[in-house]
């Protein structure tokens, strides 16, 4: 009689894969690898997948999600077809990512208050990053390494934020609602770059501090407004 797989190996597999997809990157992680973190022989994982580019799949797949991973119906799971996770990684991009208070802004021909609608621009761009940090960090460790995925990644999802967020700052620069500090595209990803290591990054610091979620919210929004507001007259 076969042994039975426990409910939560396939979980332990993909939490195992993720942190050392994050540490190595795509190139350098080996079955071996995620295996000798199992404490398992390098066979047991071609049990759950089939090869490295399934388990990158999943890992992917999974990144985020609130709930613990079943075990998959069938096993182990297949290679993807050519081309099967960049279309997941995109279609999660554009469903997850999106951004409906900037897009809103940028359509809206009159604007009320601007404070509020800064913070719900910024909060909300906070919120996404923080909510899909895992994910993230994968992208960005691995894309180097992965040139479709970079493309996707850098060119596609990362470059579209910095620019509808320089759109915004522009139009509310010429508005007269915000200061103009210079090229509204550098202003875009110095505001974006400090969201992003305040959501993400700061989660794998390899000095951490102590921060409670909350205040770190509160204090960059609050220090970004700060900066882009024009001070009352």
């Amino acid at each position: 009689m076969p042994r039975a797989i426990p409910d939560d190996r396939f979980q332990a597999l993909i939490d195992a894969a993720t942190a050392v997809f994050l540490e190595q990157g795509y190139r350098r992680t080996q079955i071996a690898d995620v295996a000798a973190r199992m404490g398992l022989a390098k066979g047991s994982v071609y049990t759950y997948v089939e090869s490295k580019e399934a388990l990158f799949d999943c890992v992917l797949r999974h990144a985020d999600r609130p709930d613990r991973i079943a075990l998959p119906e069938t096993l182990p799971v297949a290679t993807p077809a050519p081309g099967a996770t960049l279309e997941m990684v995109q279609c999660r991009l554009a469903e997850e990512g999106a951004l409906p208070a900037l897009v809103a802004a940028l359509s809206r021909s009159r604007v009320g208050q601007i404070g509020a609608e800064l913070e719900a621009v910024l909060g909300e761009i906070y919120d996404v990053l923080a909510h899909h940090r895992t994910g993230i960090k994968l992208l960005d460790r691995c894309a180097p390494d992965y040139p479709e995925l970079a493309k996707l990644w850098h060119r596609g999802s990362r470059e579209g934020s910095v620019s509808l967020l320089a759109r915004y700052l522009d139009d509310r620069a010429r508005r007269g609602r915000l200061r103009r500090l210079g090229d509204s595209a550098v202003v875009a990803r110095v505001v974006l770059e400090t969201l992003v290591f305040w959501a993400v990054h700061r989660h794998w610091d390899p000095s951490p501090q102590a921060v409670d979620e909350g205040s770190a919210r509160q204090i960059v929004l609050a220090f970004l407004a700060a900066a882009l507001l024009k001070e009352p007259r």
